[in-house]
């Protein structure tokens, strides 16, 4: 079966459905492409065709490119991968400009036969730039259906036409938010913001009827008409100036100079609107080829779409269980952490029993999620209706009998192993004997948890970010006697709240927290040294990461890091390795600066708790180097603390999947999107040079930057880590 079939009527309208065989969405690949182009060519000959509607077999219209195809294009090029990806692209734009022309004479812009688009649902990346390339766009009226352009998200842009129209329909700051946001919308919205034409409640009869009266002036686009100028002024335009040296200025305020796709498209809509429109398309696909050679985008796109799709549709369930979707959840704790649990758990359609010491803390828990329904009714993405069948989910209680039929139990309750002990016996008195416990810690090892629990195969962590509504990454951690069923149900529930699992071996920290810590002692470790906070948190944001160290810190409390470094220090006496950031975190503890929560911190805080700067006590007591280190040193002291604990983690088998390693750095603490992930990084760089930074890293400051073994046999071999750990492989 083919991706896209015509039929043509007695009225002369011929009808191209796009429908991909076995596939819920369509997604477009170059022969696709080429087919589609042999059919239009087909209508523009007969002359018995008065117009063409281009739509969908699906209830969607198109989720965008398939990605792979692009990988596919740039190996099958041999020695010259940039041309056979620039052609491969100027391909597509010569099928989508044939369409726009529609047959019209060049001069007169006359002759065309009217195309039009009809979406019945989602259109997204190529599922909006065909559209785009149509004379008149009509979607259904979908309120679930999204219409916008992602790329920019997993580090592209819209590469088949869309930025260069986008910009030319809308002007440069109309087209910004779709563009570089990757902000998507229902059709509503859609067609007041003008990405399309018209909603419909009959869109193809709409259609028909616009393609059987449309005039030969209603198909010429505005930058094909005589007298075109673009919306906002071009650059040359004093307005239009002042627009791009603001454009300019937001993309480097937002990303901070580390996104490359950002740069590059900022740069195709500069370039390209100084030149007519079909150089313009050239432009941006000079451009667009130039993103695809980067490796960054490479690596964005392998964890950021393909490796974090196929760990959410499963690729690290164990086989041969059967499905273990949740009915009903029993959330112990009613806390942030607890209340938000139950409140992603009543979103998924889950009974959730929310269960706290007193009846006053359960229902403060249960009124978290009203209130979240509040703000949600506010900006118009809920309903009282919903709100009211949300809450009806939620039962708040202090009743451990409520829990008798619940086949998930998560247990979120304070951080001490004795009182998860005594609530774990209490509850395993009344649920069902085949129900899974579930604990929320982020540090305490789930094998010394379990040893509470009389089913230690049916105990298992599962570990969430904060806050848990809004942070896609949920680890599930396996402990010694974990067994296969314990984490197909963890893999099942994540699924059902629509989060991105990883799943790992038990250790101290597991995989996220193990690499977070380092990266704030790090940060804490330069304080001391004299190195400037401004320069320390600015390093970290010109990498990527949402925040710096230090800002990092005060937003998690550093009360929190003293507890987490006692018992740290308890449980590896000797061993432990962070007495110099104790130095910090102690003082800062002993001064009351314990972060944003107290309005003093690193930084200092009006009575909002908006910050105003660093504290200037922090230069006091850690004398400031005259003379700073260079940016990348700093950079590099970041960063490697990080992903030396990655690989380490793979070494032991906490982390078992390489995939799982990337993903879940990036969602689940920011690690420089645009890099792929701390095992992605590495092989950018190569591992040759990262094993000789580390031993430069060791010599300057310290074993922590110690190359591990596999980093250094995998550098002496020249190998890389995708290469050497495909997704089915265990750690070396």
């Amino acid at each position: 079966m083919t991706d896209f079939t015509m039929s043509k009527d007695a009225e002369g309208i011929a009808t191209i459905v796009w429908d991909c065989a076995g596939k819920s969405m369509n997604v477009m690949n170059f022969d696709a492409m080429m087919l589609l182009d042999s059919m239009i060519d087909d209508v523009l000959a007969d002359a018995a065709v008065k117009g063409v509607i281009i739509t969908s077999g699906k209830k969607d219209f198109a989720g965008g490119m398939d990605l792979n195809v692009l990988a596919d294009l740039k190996n099958a090029s041999g020695k010259e991968p940039a041309q056979g990806l620039f052609d491969g692209i100027m391909s597509m734009h010569h099928a989508l400009r044939k369409i726009e022309r529609a047959g019209m004479d060049a001069k007169t812009n006359k002759g065309g036969k009217p195309i039009a688009a009809v979406l019945p649902g989602t259109a997204m990346g190529i599922g909006l730039e065909l559209p785009m390339a149509t004379h008149r766009v009509f979607a259904a009226d979908n309120p679930k259906a999204k219409i916008g352009f992602p790329e920019i998200l997993v580090g592209l842009f819209p590469g088949a036409g869309g930025t260069t129209r986008l910009v030319r329909k809308l002007g440069a700051m109309g087209a910004s938010p779709y563009l570089l946001e990757g902000k998507s919308v229902a059709p509503a919205k859609a067609k007041s913001a003008g990405l399309i034409d018209e909603v419909s409640a009959d869109p193809m009869a709409d259609a028909m009827a616009w393609v059987l009266s449309a005039s030969d002036a209603d198909l010429v686009k505005p930058w094909d008409a005589k007298g075109y100028k673009m919306p906002g002024g071009a650059p040359y335009h004093p307005s239009g100036f002042m627009t791009f040296i603001g454009a300019s200025a937001m993309v480097n305020g937002k990303t901070q100079g580390a996104f490359p796709a950002a740069k590059a498209m900022l740069s195709a809509i500069y370039e390209g609107a100084q030149v007519p429109f079909d150089t313009a398309l050239k432009i941006e696909a000079r451009w667009f080829t130039n993103i695809l050679m980067n490796p960054s985008s490479a690596a964005m796109i392998r964890s950021l779409f393909l490796n974090k799709q196929a760990l959410e549709k499963g690729a690290v369930r164990p086989t041969g269980i059967a499905d273990q979707s949740v009915k009903k959840v029993g959330v112990l704790g009613a806390g942030m952490m607890g209340a938000g649990i139950a409140l992603v758990s009543a979103q998924a359609g889950m009974d959730v029993v929310l269960i706290d010491q007193k009846q006053e803390a359960a229902d403060k828990g249960k009124a978290y999620s009203a209130a979240y329904m509040d703000k949600g009714i506010k900006r118009g993405k809920a309903t009282p209706e919903k709100k009211e069948a949300l809450l009806d989910r939620i039962t708040a209680t202090t009743d451990y009998d409520a829990l008798k039929d619940a086949d998930l139990i998560i247990e979120a309750v304070f951080e001490d192993p004795a009182i998860k002990a005594t609530v774990t016996k209490a509850v395993e008195a009344v649920i069902p004997e085949d129900c899974i416990f579930a604990s929320n810690t982020s540090t305490l090892p789930i094998t010394e948890l379990a040893k509470a629990s009389v089913r230690p195969d049916q105990f298992i962590g599962i570990h969430f970010f904060s806050p848990v509504e809004r942070m896609m990454l949920v680890e599930i951690i396996k402990g010694k006697e974990t067994g296969d069923r314990a984490v197909a149900k963890a893999l099942d529930y994540v699924r059902q709240i629509r989060k991105t699992p990883i799943v790992v071996n038990d250790a101290r920290f597991f995989y996220a927290n193990r690499c977070i810590i380092p990266y704030i002692n790090e940060g804490m470790r330069m304080v001391a040294e004299g190195l400037a906070p401004a320069l320390i948190d600015n390093a970290a944001r010109m990498l990527g990461f949402p925040v710096g160290p230090l800002q990092l810190v005060d937003e998690t409390s550093i009360d929190l890091g003293a507890k987490i470094a006692r018992a740290t220090k308890a449980a590896m006496g000797n061993a432990y390795p962070d007495g110099a950031v104790d130095e910090v975190v102690f003082w800062m503890e002993d001064q009351g600066r314990i972060g944003r929560k107290a309005k003093a911190g690193f930084f200092k805080y009006d009575d909002s708790g908006k910050r105003l700067g660093y504290w200037e006590g922090l230069g006091d007591k850690f004398e400031r180097l005259e003379d700073q280190p260079e940016l990348t040193e700093v950079q590099h002291r970041l960063m490697f603390a990080q992903v030396l604990e990655a690989v380490r983690a793979l070494e032991e088998g906490v982390l078992m999947d390489i995939r799982e390693g990337d993903v879940g750095a990036i969602l689940g603490w920011g690690f420089a999107p645009w890099s792929g992930g701390p095992l992605s990084w590495l092989d950018i760089l190569g591992t040759p040079y990262a094993a000789e930074r580390c031993d430069e890293l060791q010599a300057a400051y310290g074993d922590r930057f110690a190359c591990p073994p596999l980093l250094r046999e995998m550098a002496e071999k020249g190998q890389s880590f995708y290469g050497r750990f495909d997704a089915k492989s265990e750690a070396a």
